[in-house]
């Protein structure tokens, strides 16, 4: 199960460093998770500001 960001995201990039696989990268209006590589290890929830990443 792969987690997304919230619209909660603040667009901070706290979170892209933290994914060891880069699965993480700047979208339109927040960033986002590539399902297909996350490996589901919670590193940006653990470092995200607001909770904006969540496992789905």
């Amino acid at each position: 199960m792969a987690y997304v960001i919230k619209d909660a995201c603040i667009s901070c990039g706290a979170c892209e460093p933290e994914c060891p696989v880069s699965a993480i990268s700047a979208g339109d209006d927040k960033y986002v998770v590539d399902a297909g590589a996350c490996i589901d290890c919670g590193a940006c929830a653990n470092i995200c500001p607001v909770d904006a990443p969540v496992a789905e």
